[in-house]
């Protein structure tokens, strides 16, 4: 048997631990930070889609935040921490390319954009160029919002990754739901005039004549983008074909001024939406969308389903760190994407875009609420999704309101992220490891 320390012994070791753990930690206070990893985010942050490109920044931010408060990102040298810059391009495709060329002039090796599908195809081109141009300089594009399916189809790139359902990945969950519902015999399509509209549409017709060829399509419309004042000529249209159900990809005024007629000509019909729960769109649409509105997305407040959830403590966190209601919009997929960013570096222990987009091939996000998977085939992620339906917040169906707006969304139906899965057209060019 080991005999113990005598007492003297023991306190001078102790002694001489403590000082040298008081040497080890001030000599990390004086250590000096290890060089940050850079990301840039090119989106509309002036005019009058500013607000969205501060939601982004905000919720960009938080996730950064959360990363660098656990130590940053592990590397072999040690922790380092994560940097947002921003880059304002006013929602143009010109101008974001301006911009591109600013954030590779500063060697910054990460780019996320989202808020327009025009401007990220352009930004796909350009990155696709300027890392064949530039080997030493690359970028890795991560794309938050823009869900145009050409862009991982035939625009699919090595470079670039989708963390949003597609447009044809949401329609699969609305028409899902469309299928399973007797009642809807009558469908009308109505979108805006430019080339999400018209892929809305499009993939519209194709899922409900595959789904339920019973289905009457009874309209089929587009309209000038953001320039209709009075949508109630489209309703009498609708009320006139007998719509029952109306599918719609239109955000902003278009989507709010549209339901608005719809109550006001007691058109009752099912709206199924993509960003029904956009910001600033559940107070804009109020009691017109009770009921009748329906929205898609990867996550919402209330689906935790119950109180002291893991869904629940995840959103409460957030609203700590921004009580106002004007800051109370969460992009559960920026966190998604930001958190696997940071295992991708570590994984290559490496910031370079080549190593960490071999990293992010196949690579997986898992928490209590929700897991994803990012597709190699085409770097689509792969991620449940939830239909959800238009609530009052003191009907007692919601525990959380959008934006103090009084209207949130409960859940209608649960897509698992296996059921949200189509088929790719991508054949992906990769270059040598």
């Amino acid at each position: 048997m080991k005999k113990l320390l005598q007492p003297k012994l023991l306190a001078s070791l102790c002694a001489a631990l403590a000082a040298c753990s008081l040497h080890a930690v001030h000599a990390a206070a004086q250590a000096p930070a290890l060089a940050p990893i850079r990301i840039g985010m090119i989106d509309g942050l002036s005019g009058p889609f500013a607000n969205a490109g501060e939601a982004v920044v905000r919720n960009i931010g938080y996730a950064i935040d959360r990363i660098n408060a656990r130590g940053g990102v592990a590397l072999p040298d040690g922790r380092h921490p994560l940097q947002l810059s921003t880059f304002d391009n006013k929602l143009g495709v010109e101008d974001s390319l301006v911009q591109f060329r600013q954030l590779t002039d500063q060697r910054i090796p990460f780019l996320i954009e989202g808020n327009s599908s025009a401007v990220a195809a352009a930004l796909i081109d350009a990155v696709n160029k300027h890392n064949q141009r530039e080997p030493g300089n690359r970028v890795v594009f991560l794309n938050y919002s823009a869900v145009d399916p050409a862009l991982t189809n035939e625009k699919c790139s090595f470079w670039h990754f989708r963390f949003d359902a597609s447009a044809d990945m949401r329609m699969q969950a609305l028409t899902e739901a469309i299928k399973a519902d007797d009642k809807t015999r009558r469908v009308y399509i109505i979108g805006q005039d430019y080339s999400f509209g018209r892929q809305v549409a499009k993939a519209a017709r194709e899922q409900l004549t595959a789904k339920r060829p019973d289905i009457a399509i009874v309209g089929d419309e587009l309209h000038p983008i953001g320039k209709i004042k009075d949508f109630a000529p489209y309703i009498a249209k609708m009320k006139s074909a007998g719509a029952d159900a109306v599918i719609t990809g239109n955000w902003g005024n278009d989507l709010t001024l549209l339901v608005k007629a719809a109550k006001d000509a007691g058109f009752k019909a099912k709206f199924y939406t993509f960003y029904a729960n956009s910001l600033g769109a559940p107070a804009a649409i109020a009691d017109a969308g009770v009921g009748t509105v329906r929205a898609v997305a990867e996550w919402h407040p209330n689906a935790g389903g119950n109180p002291g959830s893991p869904s629940d403590a995840f959103y409460q966190e957030y609203r700590k760190r921004y009580p106002q209601p004007k800051d109370d919009y969460m992009y559960l997929r920026m966190q998604v994407m930001i958190e696997m960013l940071a295992k991708a570096i570590e994984k290559a222990k490496s910031a370079d875009p080549r190593a960490v987009a071999y990293a992010l091939e196949g690579a997986h996000y898992q928490s209590a609420f929700h897991n994803a998977t990012m597709r190699a085939d085409d770097h689509q992620l792969i991620q449940p999704l939830y239909l959800m339906q238009m609530q009052r917040a003191d009907s007692g169906g919601i525990r959380f309101d959008n934006e103090g707006s009084g209207y949130g969304f409960r859940t209608e139906r649960f897509i698992p992220a296996e059921q949200t899965v189509l088929p790719t057209s991508c054949r992906m060019q990769r270059p040598p490891r």
